[in-house]
Parts: structure tokens; C-alpha cells; sequence
């Protein structure tokens, strides 16, 4: 059992959701993690304790724990608003022991309150899907015709935030995903096609959640004159080398980092308006390999959640 430090909190896992970063830190591609890790870091649960120093929650409360679980608050990076950047900032699940687990602890700072609409299984996917798909949205501006790259938990989450404010979606993925294709037309996508195709239109910007660098310069060929492409992934396999003239023309090619604190506060007050609703394959906790494996296979409609808490009732495998 962990034990909350000054400023933490104590949290009973009722579920974490299983993202493809995990997947990413047990194959090594993110090469840092403290060792042993407990993976995990979209969590839903309930604070059993806190320290003396937190005053922003308190015992009983549903919180969500993200990604992004500590910054230091004093380097240029925190003082400017962007926490996102800090170069010591720790991480849920790869810093910081996750959510694969009963118990764990989380500072509080860093901490959410999950919107009373939704219920646990549904929300652990906004906490990083939602967050970090949010993120990359903004960074496309007021572009109308948006191309998703790979038709997961993210990518579902944000045809709905799109769809919300009229503006137009095209995913990609790849040929077999015949799941992600039928649920990306179920959610408004108007078009749906091969990740290395060009779309019937030039896009104004693209949303790239598949870690695949291939996709980099099939996006900047997809995109008009002055168009961004945003690759949202924190680890991509090497992007190949591409002439300069589909670069030019004033494209934009940006990646995002992480998460702020802002970013939570405003998705988390969007998503009930919208409402996103999360599409969620449940496994218990004793099953998370098999969660990871099928995540890997590109498998999973939608977002992969773990039952954490026996009172959450049996998944349906």
C-alpha cells in the first residue's frame, strides 16, 4: 500500500484506461522509466486519504489522474505558461507509479474532478486520449476540413468534439482496421480511407495519433498552402525523408508535448456539452497483457479501459 506524501493523495483505482504510450514503455521505445513501473495513466478513483498538505480535494472524492503528475512551477518553461515543457516534470506511469493497479498516489495539484455525467469506464479515456487529442486539436486552429490519422481512442474522441463545432472529418487508417473504419462513419466522418491516400479534397489541417512517421509526408500532401500538420504521438517511428516542395507553400509540421493543467480544465468542461461519448472495450486488471496485445494489433474499437475494482462489475471480454 503507498503511502501520500505531503501533497499527494491516496486514490482506491476504480479503472485506468490502457493507452499506447504503455505500449510504447514496455517495448522500450521510451527508453526512461523508473524501474519497476506500474503502467497506467488515465485513472478514475476515489481518494481514501490525503496529505497535510492538500486542500484542493479531499477523502471521497472522484478524481482522474493523467498523464502529466508533477512540475517543478519555478523554470522558464512553468513560469510561461508552458508546464507542458518542464524539464522536471514526472509522469504517471513512467516517473510515478499508474494506475495498473489497487492503490496509488497522485499530487493533488495534478488531479481532476470527473464531470458527474460520466461513469467510470467512460471517463478514463478522456484523461489522456481526450487531453492529448485535445491539445493537438487547438493546434489546428479554425481549420474546417481536419484528417485523422489513425482511428483510435483519440481520434474518436475528437470526430466528436469536431463534429460538434461543424467542421469536417476525414480518417485515415490502416485497410484491415474494418472496426475503427465503421465507427469513424458512425461518428461523422464524411470520408474514410487508407492512411497513405490522399483524401478527395485538400485538407486544412491534420491530426496525426498513429505513431507511424510514414504518415508525416502523406499528411503534408494532403493539406493546402498554409495548412498544419500536427503529430500528436509521444514517440513516432523515424519519419522518412520527403521533398521540400510539399513542406512549402507555408505548411506547418509541429508535434505536441504532454499536457497542461489548462488543457484539462477546459476539455473536461467541453466533453459534457458536446457530449463526447466513449466508446470502451473493458478487461479485468488480470487481463491487461491481453488489453496491450490487442491495442497492438489495432484491435480495439474505440478505448481500452482495465477493471480495476471488483465493484465494477465483470467486462465483457
Amino acid at each position: 500500500m503507498p503511502q501520500p506524501q505531503s501533497s499527494q493523495v491516496l486514490i482506491k483505482v476504480l479503472v485506468c484506461g490502457v493507452c499506447r504510450t504503455d505500449l510504447h514503455i514496455v517495448d522500450g521505445e521510451l527508453k526512461k522509466p523508473k524501474l519497476p513501473v506500474v503502467l497506467g495513466h488515465q485513472i478514475v478513483g476515489r481518494v481514501v486519504a490525503i496529505g497535510e498538505n492538500v486542500d484542493s480535494v479531499g477523502v471521497g472524492d472522484r478524481i482522474g489522474v493523467p498523464w502529466l503528475g508533477y512540475t517543478c512551477g519555478r523554470c522558464r518553461y512553468c513560469r510561461g505558461g508552458q508546464e507542458n515543457l518542464c524539464d522536471f516534470a514526472r509522469f504517471t506511469g513512467y516517473d510515478i507509479d499508474g494506475g495498473y493497479a489497487e492503490y496509488t498516489v497522485a499530487d493533488a495539484r495534478f488531479c481532476f474532478p470527473i464531470p458527474a455525467e460520466y461513469p467510470d469506464q467512460q471517463a478514463a479515456p478522456l484523461l489522456c486520449a481526450g487531453l492529448i487529442g485535445y491539445r493537438a486539436y487547438r493546434m489546428a486552429g479554425d481549420a474546417e476540413r481536419i484528417g485523422l490519422y489513425g482511428f483510435g481512442a483519440a481520434a474518436h474522441i475528437i470526430t466528436q468534439v469536431a463534429r460538434f463545432q461543424g467542421r469536417r472529418v476525414f480518417a485515415f487508417t490502416r485497410p484491415e482496421a474494418t472496426a475503427s473504419r465503421q465507427l469513424a462513419r458512425e461518428l461523422g466522418a464524411e470520408w474514410v480511407g487508407d492512411a497513405l491516400s490522399l483524401p478527395p479534397e485538400e485538407l486544412d489541417a491534420a491530426l496525426l495519433f498513429a505513431p507511424v512517421g510514414e504518415h508525416v509526408p502523406a499528411a503534408l500532401r494532403a493539406i493546402r498552402k498554409g495548412g498544419t500538420v500536427v503529430c500528436a504521438g509521444i514517440h513516432m517511428s523515424d519519419i522518412p525523408s520527403f521533398p521540400y516542395e510539399i513542406l512549402w507553400g507555408e505548411r506547418i509540421l509541429r508535434s505536441v508535448a504532454n499536457l497542461t493543467r489548462r488543457d484539462g480544465t477546459e476539455f473536461l468542461t467541453l466533453a459534457p456539452q458536446v457530449p463526447v461519448q466513449t466508446s470502451v472495450e473493458a478487461f479485468p486488471l488480470t487481463s491487461a497483457n491481453d488489453a496491450l496485445e490487442r491495442l497492438r494489433q489495432g484491435r480495439i474499437r474505440g478505448a481500452a479501459v482495465l477493471i480495476v475494482d471488483s465493484d465494477q462489475g465483470t467486462p465483457a471480454l
